[in-house]
């Protein structure tokens, strides 16, 4: 589905449509990636990631061991009983 066109100038420049700025919310000063997929380019507003790329951001070497449920409570009643004494 076609949100908007756009034509490019001879200097290779692009004005960004008003609807596509103001659906990814968009401002004077903003960045914005351009990403092939396929035979598509995706043009995505900057900053904003995948969930792949926040897991990998947090769990570099994969995920943690699991835990049971008595660690975890144990963890929060430690962490109360440190938190009340300080």
């Amino acid at each position: 589905m076609r949100l908007a066109q756009s034509r490019i100038t001879a200097q290779g420049q692009v004005s960004v449509p008003a609807e596509v700025r103001k659906r990814l919310g968009l401002a004077p000063g903003s960045t914005i990636d351009w990403e092939i997929e396929g035979d598509a380019v995706v043009v995505r507003r900057s900053g904003r990631f995948s969930l792949q790329d926040i897991r990998l951001a947090l769990f570099p070497d994969g995920p943690p061991a699991r835990k049971s449920l008595d660690d975890l409570k144990q963890g929060i009643r430690d962490r109360m009983r440190r938190r009340a004494s300080a």
